[in-house]
């Protein structure tokens, strides 16, 4: 009689593969799921059926709904979070300091390339757009625990690049960049309601540079 490992295809719900790959195929259905209907509005079992598996399984490996979303954020939100990291570690080994607008670029460019990266990327970057409209103190925890250690490192790094601007001026400006990026990263901007549809389509790399022009004179703005 043939057997399921004969024929992986009939493999019925919630029967584990490898435990590694099975959790990933959760992770994306379940951020799927999230960037689409937000936390409240997505439902564990649609998601398991999504990802063929029972909810059973689900909260054998990831326990509660919430703990399913933690973990949802957190695995891309730390690729972020490390490539902003390794970004800047190369800016700063280098023996010239530096500039506002490479700091910038640094800070943006990984969101960018999650985003552009696959339908799960883009579903991420929505889903952490619903996290940062958040006030709860889920939301809160969850955006301070991955994300808090390379934003101060960044702030760091332009309160050296501009010394004549006091830090806590920084850290508010800093607040006012993450704000406009997610807005943009988002496609929620009406560019051609704003310019009577002359602007057209804006690509990728051309919305990064605007933004990087823009936030570097806001950041680098003087202080009345």
């Amino acid at each position: 009689m043939a057997t399921d490992e004969e024929h992986p295809e009939k493999r019925r719900p919630g029967r584990p593969r490898e435990g590694g790959e099975l959790r990933d195929v959760i992770l994306d259905n379940a951020e799927l799921a999230f960037a689409e209907h937000g936390f409240a509005g997505a439902r564990v079992r649609d998601i398991a059926a999504a990802a063929g598996v029972n909810q059973a399984l689900i909260r054998y490996y990831f326990g509660s709904k919430e703990d399913l979303f933690d973990e949802v954020f957190r695995r891309r939100g730390s690729v972020i979070s490390g490539a902003r990291h390794g970004l800047l570690d190369r800016l700063l080994e280098r023996e010239q300091p530096p500039s506002v607008p490479e700091i910038v670029r640094a800070y943006l460019q990984p969101q960018w390339d999650m985003k552009y990266s696959s339908p799960n990327g883009a579903a991420f970057v929505r889903l952490q757009s619903r996290l940062h409209a958040e006030p709860e103190e889920h939301a809160l925890r969850l955006r301070r625990e991955v994300y808090d250690a390379s934003a101060k490192r960044y702030i760091q790094a332009l309160s050296v690049a501009l010394p004549q601007i006091p830090r806590e001026v920084i850290s508010v400006r800093m607040a006012f960049l993450v704000g406009t990026y997610l807005f943009m990263l988002n496609d929620l901007a009406r560019l051609n309601d704003l310019t009577d549809g002359q602007i057209g389509e804006v690509g990728p790399e051309a919305m990064l540079a605007h933004l990087e022009r823009f936030l570097t004179a806001g950041l680098s703005a003087p202080v009345p």
